[in-house]
C-alpha cells in the first residue's frame, strides 16, 4: 500500500470521526448510569429467584415474535397488537402484581450496604439444607410409609414459595421427623395439606398447593399426588409423597414424578438439591487472586 492510499484512508476515517457527536458528560450524567446500572442488575438477581422469572422468559419469546412481524410486516399482526397496548401494560402490571408488592416490602429490608462492601471473609461451605435434615427428611418418609401414614412435603429451592406459605398455617420450626411425623398424624389439626421446608426449617403447614392438570398422569394417584405435581412444574421445588395408600414414597421434581423410590434415591435427589458447594466470601481476595492467576497466566 503507498503512501497516498494510506492518507486517503485516514483522511476519511478522520471525516468520518468528526461526523460523530459524543454526547457531554458530567458528573450527575456518570451517578445516573452508577445507580441504574445498579436497581437493574438487583432487579435481574431478584427476579431470578421468583416465578416472575418464567413469566419474564415467556415475555421475552412474545417479544422476539414482535420483532419478526415488524421485520417482515405483518401489518395485520402489528395493528392488533398496537390497538391492544394499553389493555398489554395493565394484564402485565395485574400478572407481576405479587411480584410488584414484595418487592416493594423488601426495599425497606435490604441491606445494600452488605451487598456491595463485603465485611464477611473465610470461606465456608454453602448449602441449601444441612446432611441432619436430609437424615431427618429420609428418616421420617419411610417412618411414615411403614404405618401409611399421607404426607406431602415441598422444599424450596431457588424460587421462594412465599404465595403458597401464606396460604398456610406458619410453624417455623427446625426439621426433625419426629415434628414431621405429628404434623402428618391423622386427625391432628395440621395433617391435611402441604408442608414446605425452607433450609433447615418448617415454614408452615396445611399449603394449599395448584393441582397438575398432565393428562399423563395414573388415574390411581389421587390428590396429594396431583398437588406435589403441580407445585414441581411452576417451581423448581423438590416434593417428597408418601401415599396413605400403600405406603410407597414418591418425589416430584420438574413436572415429573418417579414412584416408589428407595431410600438410597430419595437421598440422590435431597443430596442433589442440597447444592453443596465451598465459596469463599471475602470478595476482595478473590478480586486479587484472579488477578495474579491472570498475570501468572500471562507471564507463561
Amino acid at each position: 500500500m503507498c503512501i497516498r492510499d494510506r492518507q486517503n484512508i485516514t483522511g476519511i476515517m478522520g471525516r468520518y470521526l468528526s461526523d460523530i457527536n459524543l454526547p457531554s458528560m458530567n458528573i450527575i450524567d456518570i451517578i445516573e448510569i452508577i445507580l441504574i446500572s445498579f436497581f437493574v442488575y438487583q432487579f435481574m438477581v431478584w427476579i431470578k429467584f421468583t416465578r416472575a422469572y418464567t413469566l419474564l422468559k415467556g415475555l421475552l419469546v412474545i417479544g422476539a415474535f414482535l420483532v419478526i412481524a415488524y421485520i417482515f410486516k405483518m401489518n395485520t399482526i402489528l395493528w392488533i397488537v398496537s390497538r391492544l397496548a394499553g389493555a398489554l401494560i395493565t394484564a402485565i402490571v395485574v400478572i407481576f402484581q405479587p411480584e410488584l408488592r414484595k418487592v416493594v416490602e423488601q426495599l425497606g429490608q435490604k441491606k445494600i450496604m452488605a451487598s456491595i462492601i463485603p465485611f464477611d471473609s473465610g470461606r465456608e461451605v454453602k448449602e441449601r439444607f444441612a446432611d441432619k435434615t436430609v437424615n431427618e427428611l429420609i428418616k421420617a418418609c419411610f417412618d411414615m410409609g411403614e404405618v401409611k401414614t399421607g404426607a406431602l412435603i415441598v422444599i424450596e429451592q431457588e424460587i421462594r414459595l412465599d404465595e403458597y406459605i401464606r396460604t398456610g398455617i406458619n410453624v417455623d420450626a427446625i426439621l426433625t421427623s419426629q415434628l414431621l411425623i405429628n404434623i402428618f398424624e391423622h386427625n391432628t389439626p395440621l395433617h391435611d395439606g402441604a408442608v414446605i421446608v425452607r433450609k433447615n426449617r418448617i415454614v408452615a403447614a396445611t399449603c394449599y398447593l395448584p393441582l397438575s392438570d398432565n393428562m399423563e398422569l395414573s388415574k390411581q394417584l389421587g390428590t396429594r399426588h396431583r398437588a406435589g405435581v403441580g407445585i414441581s412444574e411452576v417451581t423448581d421445588s423438590v416434593t417428597i409423597i408418601v401415599s396413605e395408600e400403600t405406603g410407597q414414597v414418591s418425589v416430584a421434581e420438574g413436572g415429573r414424578l418417579m414412584r416408589n423410590v428407595s431410600s438410597a434415591e430419595l437421598r440422590e435427589v435431597l443430596e442433589r438439591a442440597q447444592n453443596k458447594k465451598i465459596v469463599d466470601n471475602n470478595k476482595l481476595r478473590q478480586f486479587f487472586k484472579g488477578r495474579v492467576k491472570h498475570e501468572e497466566k500471562s507471564g507463561k
